[in-house]
């Protein structure tokens, strides 16, 4: 077994992935390592959205792109997109998000399975008709998408680590 170090080390983002949905049980698996996310005040304002359902995962994606102003679809062939919303009653919401999409990265490579983090899920679920989507599924105050986690197996070779900037640390002793 890797150690955490190493899955930190060695976490790529994928950006091919085969039409083959993952095991329940891993997707339970990185959400539950999202929902183990610190948080601020321990308020836990994100709320992660399992999409392993076709239609609304393409509907995703084409809104996606829309925003983008691209016709390729953003998520990469991933079938599962792990959406992240976070209550905005929290101040520190955007960055409890943020580590929950983080932790699901690390539990995905842990896995075996790939994922990229992908923007744009603020601007599409502020659209009223994803306003209402979110309603839909029994959240009551105000969401806002922090961001999408695809996630599913790589199709190829995991990308090769990039050489890394110099310059990043600074010790004031």
């Amino acid at each position: 077994m890797k150690s955490c170090m190493d899955i930190m080390l060695t976490r790529r983002s994928v950006k091919s992935y085969k039409p083959d949905m993952p095991k329940r049980e891993d997707i339970d698996r990185i959400i539950e390592a999202g929902l183990a996310a610190a948080s601020g005040r321990n308020m836990q304002a994100s709320v992660i959205v399992a999409v392993t359902n076709k239609e609304i995962r393409d509907r995703l994606s084409r809104d996606n792109a829309a925003i983008m102003g691209a016709s390729a679809d953003p998520f990469y062939g991933a079938p599962c997109v792990l959406v992240v919303l976070a209550s905005k009653i929290a101040h520190t919401y955007v960055y409890d998000g943020s580590l929950t999409l983080g932790n699901m990265m690390l539990a995905a490579h842990e896995l075996g399975l790939g994922s990229c983090w992908i923007h744009r899920c603020k601007e599409v679920m502020a659209k009223p008709e994803w306003q209402e989507w979110i309603k839909s599924l029994g959240l009551e105050g105000e969401y806002e998408g922090v961001g999408n986690l695809v996630v599913g197996y790589c199709d190829g070779d995991f990308p090769a680590e990039k050489e890394r900037k110099e310059g990043r640390v600074i010790y004031v002793d």
